[in-house]
C-alpha cells in the first residue's frame, strides 16, 4: 500500500491517533484501521478544504479503502465486530493500567498504557455514540495519565486510584487534560469483566483495594451533532473542558429497566408489513450493536433488552 504524506500542521491533533496506527500495524491490524478511520473523520471536521489537508485525507481514505479490500477480517469489514474488537482492546489496555495504579507500581508505560486507552475510547466514538462507561473511563484514563506524568516529571509519588478532590491540583497540560475540580470522593473503574490482557502489554495483577462506591448522578452530556461526508459519520469535535467529576470512572453498570411484564412477556407479532424508515432501521441497527457489545461481556439482562427493543421497533414501527 502507498505511503500517506507528511502530515499537515493544521491537522497536528491527529498525530497522536496516526502514531497509534503505526504501533498496531503488525500487533493489531483491527485496531490500526479505526485508529486511521477516527483519523480521517477527526481530520474532515478540522480542515477539509485547503489543499494540503484534503490531500493528505484523500490518501488516508485511499490508503484504509486498499486495507478494507485486502483483508478478510469481519472485524474491519463488519462495524459491529469491528466495535466488539476495539472496545474489548482499549478496555484491555485500561485495565493493565489501572491494575498497576493501584498496586503502586508507577512508570512510563503505565502512563502511556492510561494514554493509549484514552485515545482508543475515543476512537469508540467512529461507532456512534459511546455508552456512560465509556466516556466515563475515557476521562479518567486521560485525566491519570496527565496526573502520573506530572507527578513522576516532579519527582513526586502518585496517588493510587482516584484522589478526594478535595486535595487535589487541578490538572492539565502534559497530555491534553483540562482543569478538573470536584469535592467528593471518586469511585473506582468500571467492573467489567477483566477479559485476557492486550498484545504487547503485561498480564495486570489483581491488587488489593476495597470495592468501588456508587457514583454520584453522571454528568451531562453534551449534544451532539455528526456531519457527514459521503458515507461516514462524523463524530462531534470534543469538548475543552470535562465537567466536575469527569475523571471518575464508573461503577459497575446499573441493569437497564426490562420492559413493563419482563422480556420474556412480548413476543412480535407475526409480519404485520409496517413500512419503516430509513432512520428507524439505523436505530434497530444500533439496538443490536449495543446487544453485542453487551454479549462481549456476558451481560445478558442488557442483550436481552436492547434486543427486545429493536424487536419491537421492526415490528411495529414503534421505540419501546
Amino acid at each position: 500500500m502507498s505511503s500517506l504524506p507528511p502530515l499537515p500542521a493544521k491537522l497536528k491533533a491527529l498525530q497522536h491517533y496516526l502514531k497509534t496506527a503505526i504501533e498496531h500495524d503488525k500487533r493489531d491490524p483491527v485496531v490500526a484501521y479505526y485508529c486511521r478511520l477516527y483519523a480521517m473523520q477527526k481530520g474532515m471536521e478540522i480542515d477539509r478544504q485547503s489543499p494540503e489537508c484534503r490531500t493528505f485525507l484523500v490518501t488516508l481514505m485511499d490508503y484504509m479503502e486498499q486495507m478494507k479490500t485486502s483483508t478478510e477480517d469481519e472485524a474491519i469489514t463488519n462495524e459491529v465486530v469491528g466495535q466488539a474488537h476495539v472496545e474489548d482492546y482499549a478496555l484491555k489496555v485500561f485495565l493493565f493500567a489501572d491494575n498497576e495504579d493501584r498496586a503502586g507500581r508507577f512508570n512510563k508505560n503505565v502512563v502511556k498504557s492510561f494514554y493509549s486507552s484514552g485515545m482508543l475510547f475515543d476512537v469508540l466514538s467512529v461507532f456512534g455514540e459511546p455508552s456512560e462507561d465509556i466516556e466515563k473511563n475515557k476521562k479518567y484514563a486521560k485525566w491519570k495519565a496527565a496526573y502520573i506524568h506530572r507527578c513522576l516529571k516532579n519527582g513526586e509519588t502518585p496517588v493510587p486510584g482516584p484522589l478526594n478532590e478535595e486535595e487535589d491540583e487541578q490538572e492539565g497540560g502534559a497530555f491534553g487534560g483540562a482543569p478538573v475540580t470536584s469535592s467528593t470522593s471518586q469511585p473506582g473503574p468500571s467492573s467489567y469483566s477483566k477479559p485476557d490482557p492486550a498484545p504487547g502489554y503485561p498480564p495486570p495483577q489483581q491488587p488489593s483495594y476495597p470495592p468501588p462506591q456508587q457514583p454520584g448522578p453522571p454528568p451531562q452530556q453534551p449534544g451532539s451533532s455528526n456531519p457527514s461526508y459521503g458515507n461516514l459519520n462524523l463524530p462531534s469535535p470534543a469538548g475543552s473542558q470535562y465537567p466536575p467529576g469527569a475523571h471518575a470512572p464508573p461503577s459497575t453498570p446499573q441493569q437497564p429497566q426490562q420492559p413493563a411484564g419482563g422480556a420474556d412477556s412480548w413476543m412480535p407479532p407475526a409480519n404485520t408489513g409496517v413500512q419503516l424508515t430509513a432512520d428507524q432501521y439505523q436505530k434497530a441497527l444500533k439496538f443490536c450493536k449495543y446487544a453485542s457489545s453487551a454479549l462481549q461481556y456476558e451481560d445478558s439482562p442488557t442483550a436481552i433488552d436492547n434486543l427486545t427493543k429493536a424487536l419491537k421497533l421492526l415490528s411495529t414501527g414503534k421505540e419501546s
